[in-house]
């Protein structure tokens, strides 16, 4: 069974913003977005709990230096994008 992805408006202008900055990691980004979808616990996407101020979310990787902060509904299968960008500004 796989997962769905639930996009918030604000999650959205980040992502928007993300690409326009990165447009080279387009692909990437879309490729991170439907590996999430299928199977979250895919290898290639170093899925992995978050602590500090960001205790709560988990982090999956778009390439070695940019990744998209995540919250897990387990109950319901869903996945939340919340933030995506280089380490240090989703952190």
């Amino acid at each position: 069974m796989s997962w769905s992805l639930v996009f918030t408006g604000q999650y959205e202008k980040r992502a928007l913003r993300f690409l326009k900055r990165h447009p080279e990691l387009e692909k990437q980004y879309l490729k991170t977005l439907q590996l999430l979808e299928a199977n979250p616990h895919h290898p290639s996407l170093r899925l992995h709990p978050l602590s500090g101020r960001l205790s709560g979310l988990h982090s999956v990787s778009i390439n070695l230096s940019c990744r998209i902060t995540l919250e897990f509904l387990l109950t319901d299968r869903e996945i939340i994008p919340v933030n995506v960008g280089d380490h240090d500004s989703v952190s």
